[in-house]
Parts: C-alpha cells; structure tokens; sequence
C-alpha cells in the first residue's frame, strides 16, 4: 500500500468499485478496479459526490455497493474526473 492509499479509509467496496473517505480533509477517492483508473474528488466535486451518493444511497437502499458506485461513475459522471492507477 502506498501513502496515497493510507490517507483513505474504505467505506464502501464491490467487486468492480471502492469508495473510500480521506482522513485528512474532506475528499473522496472513487475506484473502478476493473478500469484501474481512480477519480480522487475534493472541495465542490466532494460536495457534490457526497450528496449525489447519500441520495442515490437512500433512494436504493437495496442496491450494492457496486450498483451505487457504478451510477454514480456512469450516469453521475464522476468517471469523467479518473485517471489511470499505477
């Protein structure tokens, strides 16, 4: 693990995506695995994830966590903001 990844905590993980929670400011980092690419999201695109995440969330409260995470790439548009891993 590199020191970019001990600055997140996982909060959510499917087989394709994993979200997890910086534990220094704010920001998200949103993975596509089966991409290898990761879309790190701080200030407004933090914001916005956040709600865009808790409304989708409680709107599908039977969804996985990859269905979730999937929309919000796809349809929310947050995969536009990735770039490649490694």
């Amino acid at each position: 693990m590199d020191n970019v990844d001990q600055e997140y905590t996982l909060l959510e993980e499917g087989a394709e995506y994993a979200l997890s929670a910086s534990t220094r400011d704010n920001g998200f980092q949103l993975r596509n695995k089966s991409e290898g690419s990761c879309a790190i999201l701080q200030d407004e695109d933090a914001r916005r994830f956040l709600n865009d995440f808790q409304e989708l969330k409680a709107r599908s409260p039977d969804w996985s966590a990859d269905q979730i995470l999937a929309q919000l790439w796809d349809q929310g548009g947050y995969g536009w903001l990735a770039t490649q891993e490694g």
